[in-house]
């Protein structure tokens, strides 16, 4: 049976080029692509595979590192595009899923199919935390790069306060099975990242 997608050629041509824009380094078509193999990874798990796979397309697809309403834009973006091809339930959860990456909290989704399908989105987009070592310091070389207009003690302020945040945490991860392949690696890797920032001047 042919797997359903609400992206097509035109439109992932489109989404393409926003991900390929010079000034993304991490949140970029490479980190599209690892959400996508992770969904494909967790088929079996996803109650709507087509709606992940589109909020995954359309997440991050406005990105400016100096605005604080990248995802709310990115989720009207995916309504616009996807209004005529997809229900609006359906669309209301895949807008929902892209809102919900802004805080890494789960959406108030009463649906059961639809909450998993939200957990399991956050923990495919957190994944790079519980990466090995020296991935993960490449995504945080990359993030820096994104930020590169923010001046030294305000970075390490704000990425000091995001990494405890997590760290914070009961888990990291939502699910068991992300939970179990990845919550340790990540506590060690963002434990690390945090003790380096706090080291520098």
């Amino acid at each position: 049976m042919e797997k359903e997608t609400l992206i097509d050629v035109a439109l992932k041509a489109e989404l393409c080029a926003l991900y390929q824009a010079g000034d993304r380094h991490y949140h970029n078509l490479a980190h599209i692509e690892a959400m996508l193999a992770l969904a494909e990874e967790y088929r079996d798990l996803l109650d709507d595979p087509g709606a992940v796979e589109a909020a995954i397309w359309f997440h991050d697809a406005i990105y400016d590192s100096r605005a604080k309403d990248n995802e709310a834009k990115s989720a009207d973006l995916a309504e616009k595009k996807l209004a005529g091809r997809v229900d609006p339930p359906r669309l209301a959860r895949i807008a929902a899923m892209i809102n919900a990456t802004a805080t890494h909290q789960l959406p108030p989704l009463r649906d059961e199919g639809a909450l998993n399908d939200a957990a399991l989105l956050l923990d495919m987009d957190l994944a790079i935390l519980g990466a090995e070592p020296a991935v993960f310091n490449a995504y945080e070389k990359a993030v820096r790069l994104e930020y590169g207009w923010v001046e030294e003690p305000m970075w390490h302020a704000g990425r000091a306060a995001v990494l405890k945040s997590f760290l914070a945490r009961p888990h990291i991860f939502y699910t068991t099975e992300f939970r179990d392949r990845f919550e340790a690696q990540a506590r060690e890797n963002l434990s690390h990242s945090l003790h380096a920032l706090q080291d520098q001047p």
